[in-house]
């Protein structure tokens, strides 16, 4: 059981989630945990944490309040410290960036990113014989 337990806040963690309460049920085998998960991260949140535990985990989602993302989604390095750290690019994941590009792509809207940046004619390694 304990093995599914790390399973379950692996899928958690994945998917920007946090664990606000987990115990025992005394007397039983149950294992309660009460997390907080982003809306956008919850679809098909269920299929996956019941693909990765087995079946085991029996999720169930209620709607408990607003927060705001404290990320800036069109955030980009200006200072030289920036720079030094995150490199001209800045290629580590922006979450709220993430966000905002998912929900623009399910509904039709044009995303600002770049699927091939250098693009070389595909060479074959093998030699003709």
């Amino acid at each position: 059981m304990s093995f599914q337990k790390g399973k379950m806040y692996a899928v958690l963690g994945r998917r920007s989630g946090r664990v606000l309460h987990a115990d025992m049920e005394e007397g039983s085998q149950t294992f309660h945990v009460i997390a907080e998960l982003p809306v956008i991260e919850s679809f098909d949140f269920a299929n996956e944490i019941r693909k990765q535990t087995n079946g085991l985990a029996l999720p169930q989602l209620v709607f408990s309040h607003w927060e705001v993302v404290d990320v800036d989604p069109f955030w980009s390095p200006r200072t030289e410290e920036e720079y030094a750290h995150f490199g001209e690019k800045a290629d580590v994941e922006n979450r709220a960036r993430k966000y905002v590009n998912n929900v623009r792509r399910r509904k039709g809207l044009a995303v600002d990113e770049k699927i091939v940046e250098h693009a070389e004619k595909q060479r074959t390694l093998m030699r003709k014989k």
